[in-house]
């Protein structure tokens, strides 16, 4: 299945890289490589992912990769990556 990354998710691994790349360009590279690579699986597995506890929702899931969460939105003919947040982040559909 097709996988597409949104503007925000987009966004947030450049974030993601730009932080990182502060200490090492080449780690920040590595990291970004692999949470790219995860959508490989996603594409494959869709449901493989555990389902957000934020949303209780089957189609939106999430796959943790290092000490991010991948956190996706399964349609019919595609899967859009909404987010890339570290671990100890809320996101941003938190109930507060």
């Amino acid at each position: 299945m097709r996988v597409h990354w949104t503007d925000t998710a987009i966004e947030h691994l450049s974030a993601i890289h730009d932080y990182i790349a502060q200490g090492s360009k080449k780690y920040a590279q590595r990291v970004v490589d692999r949470l790219t690579r995860r959508s490989q699986q996603i594409g494959m597995f869709p449901f493989s992912g555990r389902i957000v506890p934020e949303f209780e929702v089957e189609q939106v899931r999430e796959v943790i990769e290092g000490q991010y969460r991948i956190i996706y939105y399964i349609k019919p003919d595609q899967i859009d990556v909404l987010a890339v947040i570290h671990g100890v982040q809320q996101t941003p559909w938190s109930k507060q």
